[in-house]
């Protein structure tokens, strides 16, 4: 009986754990219940890093260190470079996990392919997202102070040309946000329907890391 149980415990399908920034942990449960990732678990770092990158490294290191810990060999992290210039990287070679490719957030869900194309272009476009849409003021006006200050608006934006919504999902109120934030802002408006773009192929790479062997 023992004998047979270890067996069993040998078959079962290991996990793959998905380190991930809080913005994008919506998105990540939505890839993974669309393509039935099942062996896919996630955990993710505080959302409101995206304003202090200097943090996202070494709080990533700790969470590789503790599922390490835990016995967990599949870590995946759910990170562009994001800002920390290679320090996520940096991360990732000592541990001997891999990431998702590119700069950011945006270029990922545009496609790496698409961004490096319009990335030129785009250098006077203030990027928002379905998350950003639904957190507007906890993540725009208040880390901002513009819902105290608006008169900072002018010296923020004053060398963006226009707001593009880059759009998870086809939500009429989240783009309501957009277009709101484009006329506070005074700036032109862009929709761009991206879906989850690279966010697909690499939590399927991810999901691929399990060992499925008897």
């Amino acid at each position: 009986m023992e004998k047979s149980g270890s067996i069993r415990e040998r078959a079962r399908p290991q996990k793959v754990l998905v380190i991930a920034c809080g913005m994008i942990a919506r998105e990540v449960i939505a890839v993974k219940e669309a393509l039935r990732l099942d062996h896919l678990d996630l955990t993710c770092l505080p959302a409101e890093f995206h304003y202090r990158p200097d943090r996202i490294a070494p709080a990533l290191d700790i969470a590789i260190g503790k599922a390490r810990a835990e016995g967990i060999e599949n870590i995946f992290v759910g990170y562009a470079d994001c800002g920390t210039g290679g320090d996520i990287d940096k991360v990732c070679a000592t541990h001997g996990v891999e990431r998702i490719d590119g700069p950011h957030c945006f270029a990922f869900y545009q496609g790496l392919s698409a961004f490096e194309a319009i990335a030129d272009a785009d250098m006077t476009s203030f990027y928002m997202t379905d998350f950003l849409c639904r957190h507007f003021d906890a993540f725009f006006m208040k880390p901002m102070g513009l819902d105290r200050h608006p008169e900072l608006i002018r010296d923020f934006f004053g060398n963006y040309e226009k707001v593009v919504y880059l759009a998870q999902t086809d939500d009429p109120a989240l783009e309501a946000v957009a277009i709101r934030a484009a006329k506070m802002l005074r700036l032109a408006y862009e929709r761009r329907h991206t879906g989850y773009g690279d966010l697909t192929p690499a939590l399927k790479k991810a999901h691929g890391m399990v060992n499925q062997g008897a």
